[in-house]
């Protein structure tokens, strides 16, 4: 467990470094998860190395929620106000996310073939 909480913190932290080093619109932790990424498809990170710490994580999620849940609780007359700007974007790149999802999986699907 301590192995693999190790490779998720290094990643993360090496995701932050290089986010702020390079001054980069996208936040430390996405970069880390490409790195993980990059890493378990070159072979060079056995998945069963990050394995427990994943599964902790995955399996504790909702957990994990609750505070950005009470956040938005604290801010909902201002939601309220602004649910218009705020949901045309969440809907379009839901939408958008999930194209690109199942775009990506599709070419996947026929490059294993």
């Amino acid at each position: 467990m301590i192995t693999s909480m190790f490779y998720l913190m290094i990643l993360w932290l090496a995701g932050e470094f290089l986010a702020t080093l390079l001054n980069l619109p996208i936040p430390g932790s996405v970069l880390g998860m490409v790195m993980l990424t990059a890493l378990l498809n070159q072979g060079w990170i056995r998945l069963e190395a990050v394995r427990p710490a994943a599964d902790l994580l995955t399996w504790n999620m909702a957990f994990l929620f609750v505070p950005p849940g009470v956040g938005l609780m604290l801010y909902f007359d201002l939601i309220a106000d602004q649910w218009l700007a705020l949901g045309l974007p969440w809907l379009v790149s839901t939408f958008l996310v999930a194209a690109t999802v199942g775009l990506i999986q599709q070419r996947l699907a026929r490059a294993g073939d």
